[in-house]
């Protein structure tokens, strides 16, 4: 007696994808473009509308920045210095 396996042929299933939370990429995209209407807004040359173009990109990273700094405006404390007796 022998075993024969028989090989079926199923057809591929299709999956459904559900993509959810898509609301940062909208407010991402919408500051992108506030950002490019204000810096190439200023520009006077093309050399500022291509920076600002640029200056588009990195706006998080420079609000960011500039928010950490202003919460930090503690002055840096000077280290303890040994006493020398």
């Amino acid at each position: 007696m022998t075993a024969e396996s028989t090989l079926t042929e199923q057809a591929p299933k299709k999956v459904k994808v559900k993509v959810q939370g898509g609301a940062s990429d909208t407010v991402y995209g919408l500051g992108l473009i506030g950002a490019w209407i204000f810096y190439m807004g200023r520009a006077t040359t093309t050399e500022d509308k291509v920076r600002g173009f640029f200056k588009g990109f990195i706006w998080p990273v420079t609000l960011v920045h500039d928010l950490l700094k202003f919460l930090n405006k503690e002055e840096p404390q000077s280290p303890v210095e040994p006493n020398d007796n």
